[in-house]
C-alpha cells in the first residue's frame, strides 16, 4: 500500500472533528512551507543585488 493509500484509508476512519484537524494541520504546514521558500528568497536576493542591477542594466 502507497503511502497516500495508507493516508487516506486513515483519513476516512477519522471522524468529522478530526478530519478537520488534519486538514487545518496540512495547510498549517503548506503555508509554513511558503514562508520558508519566500524567506529564502528574499536572503538571495538580498546577498545578490549588485549582480541583479547589473543584470538590470544590461
Amino acid at each position: 500500500m502507497s503511502l497516500s493509500e495508507r493516508l487516506i484509508k486513515s483519513f476516512n476512519a477519522l471522524p468529522e472533528d478530526k478530519k478537520r484537524q488534519v486538514i487545518d494541520f496540512v495547510e498549517f504546514i503548506k503555508s509554513k512551507n511558503q514562508i520558508e521558500i519566500e524567506n529564502l528568497m528574499d536572503t538571495i536576493i538580498d546577498e545578490n543585488q549588485e549582480a541583479l542591477k547589473e543584470l538590470g542594466n544590461s
